[in-house]
């Protein structure tokens, strides 16, 4: 059965959440983490992945009890506050991911000329650039919703702080971001 995220996400506004793999719609679900390209189905933020079958990166897999032991997922149980807040976490992880490769990380990965050490990424690789500020940019639309989610439910946003300093060291590397000024 094909769980529509969409759905997933209303349901989640109802403080129910739903097995991505049988449907079943439950006040809590059960969480863990798996690198089985079989399993990204499962995984709310692989969504939209066009690479599910060969994908072998670390994934949130949300399933039933019932699913998780009969795919044999080490997991634990969460509630849909506790289910957001590990969404947020790993999209948090992703968005510093983002920062370390736009401050430095790039330079190494390209192989560029020593004299080009001191430009910037859009100006010695301008579509490269271009790629992974659409990347960050997608996933700092994820990170609002999450946060609007927080928000509409009158729930506390964990770590509240990190959203202000990413901003700041978004902003100090030059870039803009839709998290705020």
């Amino acid at each position: 059965m094909q769980i529509e995220w969409e759905k997933t996400i209303n349901e989640l506004l109802a403080e129910r959440v739903a097995c991505r793999r049988c449907g079943d719609l439950r006040t809590t679900v059960s969480v863990g983490y798996s690198r089985s390209p079989g399993l990204a189905e499962y995984a709310p933020r692989c969504n939209d992945c066009t690479n599910k079958g060969d994908c072998d990166a670390r994934k949130l897999v949300v399933l039933c009890a019932d699913c998780a032991r009969e795919l044999k997922l080490r997991v634990r149980e969460v509630d849909a506050p506790g289910l957001m807040g590990l969404l947020m976490e790993e999209c948090r992880r992703d968005l510093e991911e983002c920062l370390d490769y736009l401050e430095d990380y790039w330079r190494e990965d390209l192989d560029i000329d020593p004299g080009d050490m001191d430009r910037r990424f859009e100006e010695v690789a301008p579509e490269a650039f271009a790629e992974e500020d659409g990347w960050r940019s997608h996933l700092e639309e994820e990170y609002v919703s999450y946060h609007k989610w927080f928000r509409a439910h009158r729930a506390p946003v964990p770590d509240p702080g990190w959203r202000s300093q990413y901003v700041e060291e978004v902003i100090t590397l030059g870039y803009p971001t839709l998290l705020g000024d």
